[in-house]
């Protein structure tokens, strides 16, 4: 299973620092990410998020500042830019030229993220014959 995990230092409503942990990981055929939330000081635990989908943007800065970045790289050049346009739209719901800009940052070896959104867009790039490969 392809996860990563950082961990937030962040306020506790006692008033005490607390840690706040994320992550992200490949479940099943989906993309999903945690939060949780532990206090020390007061002993507060809370699940905030566990579920599918994209990772808001706090989750992903934390994540890719603790790892750095996964790029996504074709192994062979796109004969077509469907299969790619495809995946794009599904996994994202993007639209069409959002799509095609995201096309064309894998053409370019430009299309980076975290670990696990890279690992999960190979998957489904590679079921649609678009041979990929993650690398840093």
């Amino acid at each position: 299973m392809t996860a990563q995990t950082a961990k937030i230092a962040t306020r506790c409503a006692c008033g005490s620092m607390a840690v706040r942990q994320v992550n992200q990981f490949i479940l099943g055929d989906e993309l999903w990410w945690d939060s949780e939330f532990l206090c020390d000081a007061c002993g507060t635990y809370l699940c905030e998020h566990a579920g599918p989908g994209p990772a808001p943007d706090d989750v992903r800065q934390a994540l890719l500042a603790a790892h750095g970045p996964a790029r996504l790289r074709l192994v062979d050049p796109l004969p077509s830019l469907v299969p790619a346009l495809k995946v794009f739209r599904e996994v994202s719901a993007a639209s069409l030229p959002r799509a095609r800009e995201l096309a064309g940052e894998l053409s370019d070896d430009r299309l980076v993220g975290t670990l696990s959104e890279m690992e999960f867009l190979k998957a489904r790039l590679l079921r649609r014959g678009v041979r990929v490969d993650v690398g840093r």
